[in-house]
């Protein structure tokens, strides 16, 4: 027998539910029945379950930027446009936080609960609201400092006519982030405890808030970008509620949301901070490549007659479809996570192989129907955001087309990235992360408007930003495809080592 064989940890028997002075439950407990499914039911049936709600919660949850864009691109045309792509980069820096908190935080919780160590599970959500207050603060002091804000606005490429409209923007949401941060990143506690629909059900309750105070604000009351800004927020503000009344007054959930969990735990908040940076990353990808194409559109875009406000327009357009053609993929990838987690916590291998299979399975087949969709509907859509221009409309259109060429293989590499943070993996996560956002993507916003129009002539500079996207998602997608199957091997490995001990 090997040192590492002597070493492995032992396979636990099913966990035990246990109370938070770590004594066993009686197994009728309903909130502890939810929980120990996990280890034991149908693994379609359990992924049906959370993806279903984690699903719609994801498209609901990016939703509130198309909502913002519709209705500005109605009521205030493609100035309202323009603003909400220069201050896209920050609502995205927004999510990034809060999943780099919420998501870190319930990867962890996940895993102890699967080892059947309840009280760690509960101190890993009270560090969780605890670090989004103080995310929270920060944000706030940069938003609302003047120097800070303009450095924000000239890296988003915001032209003098679009800047203020901006500024405004960015203001009210970082006034409100705490709201977002603990309604979205502490929402996905509540799929762990074995409530998806509950978790789902605090997501819509912010979205019918948003598009309410939208109508009100942007199209009764005419006050455009403010009234959206403010629309936003309270959005965040019903979820908000909905989540804190789950944990700090329900009495039969696995974890409560206590003062005495928030107090901060160094160690824990590192590994809080380390499991959550693969969504981070994601999402920080998502905002450097943003700025990255703001500032081409801005010089390609006046080198043509589109000129470079219509052309902030017209990716404003393109970014929300991506953002929401890829939500349903992370929906997924979110939906797998307390399930690959509590398995991987509870060593039960041919779960986490199974539930990682049937994933990219599901993954896939929302790829596939959301590429057709965008490929067939690309004029509507353009229409659809207010967007009336022959010219601007044919750009648009064929922007969408392109962009999401290998949409339909994106989510076998979102899932597969994911599982990575979920077992415990956050360098390997991070990494794959990293090749489709920034790695590859990033150079080729600067290489293919220099090489493809002496090419093609028929291209411009212009044109060549969106053919940058899919071939970084082949890249990408072919590097985490060999990671994938390197941990198939490890898996078995692993397997074998279980059975001997």
């Amino acid at each position: 027998m090997t040192e590492y064989e002597k070493n492995l940890p032992e396979k636990p028997e099913s966990p035990q539910p246990l109370d938070l002075r770590g004594e066993k439950l009686k197994p009728t407990s309903a909130g502890d029945d939810k929980v120990l499914r996990m280890g034991t039911a149908s693994i379609p049936r359990l992924i049906t379950e959370f993806a279903i709600p984690s699903v719609v919660g994801m498209l609901i949850n990016g939703s509130y930027a198309i909502i913002d864009s519709v209705f500005l691109g109605h009521a205030v045309g493609e100035i309202g446009l323009s603003a909400m792509t220069v201050a896209n980069p920050i609502m995205i820096v927004f999510m990034a936080i809060s999943m780099l908190i919420g998501n870190g935080g319930n990867a962890l919780a996940a895993l102890r609960l699967g080892e059947g160590k309840r009280e760690d599970a509960e101190r890993a959500l009270g560090n969780v609201v605890s670090l989004s207050l103080i995310a929270s603060v920060i944000v706030l002091i940069i938003g609302w400092n003047p120097t800070l804000v303009a450095a924000v606005l000239d890296m988003a490429s915001a032209t003098p006519e679009v800047r203020p409209y901006a500024q405004v923007f960015i203001q009210i949401l970082c006034a409100g982030f705490i709201l977002q941060c603990i309604g979205l990143g502490v929402n996905n506690f509540i799929r762990t405890c074995g409530a998806p629909n509950r978790a789902l059900g605090t997501m819509v309750i912010g979205l019918v808030g948003s598009v309410a105070f939208n109508a009100l604000f942007v199209l009764v009351f005419g006050w455009g970008v403010l009234g959206s800004a403010l629309a936003t927020v309270l959005g965040w503000a019903c979820s908000c509620a909905a989540v804190l009344q789950y944990f700090c007054l329900r009495k039969d959930v696995p974890m409560r949301l206590r003062f005495s969990a928030m107090r901060f735990n160094l160690a824990m908040d590192r590994t809080i901070l380390a499991f959550g940076l693969p969504s981070f990353c994601v999402q920080a990808g998502m905002a450097i490549v943003n700025f990255v194409i703001n500032f081409q559109l801005v010089k390609y875009g006046a080198l043509t007659p589109i000129g470079a406000d219509d052309a902030l327009a017209a990716i404003g357009v393109v970014q929300r479809i991506g953002q929401f053609s890829v939500m349903p993929l992370i929906g997924i990838a979110i939906a797998l996570q307390p399930l690959l987690g509590f398995n991987y916590g509870a060593h039960n291998v041919d779960r986490v192989r199974k539930t990682l299979w049937y994933g990219i399975g599901a993954a896939s087949s929302i790829s596939v129907l959301m590429f057709a969709i965008v490929e067939i509907f690309a004029v509507p859509i353009a229409h659809a955001f207010g967007i009336s221009h022959d010219g601007l409309v044919d750009f648009t259109a064929f922007a969408i087309r392109v962009q999401f060429l290998m949409l339909p293989f994106v989510g076998f590499q979102i899932v597969s990235s994911n599982y990575f943070q979920a077992t415990g993996q956050p360098a390997k996560s991070v990494f794959l992360t990293l090749t489709r956002q920034i790695l590859f993507l990033v150079p080729l916003l600067y290489l293919m408007p220099v090489i493809l129009p002496d090419m093609f002539s028929q291209f411009t500079g212009l044109d060549a930003l969106y053919f940058a996207a899919p071939v970084a998602d082949f890249l990408s997608i072919f590097t985490t495809a060999i990671f994938v199957a390197w941990e198939m091997v490890r898996l078995r490995k692993l397997a074998a080592l279980y059975d001997k001990k």
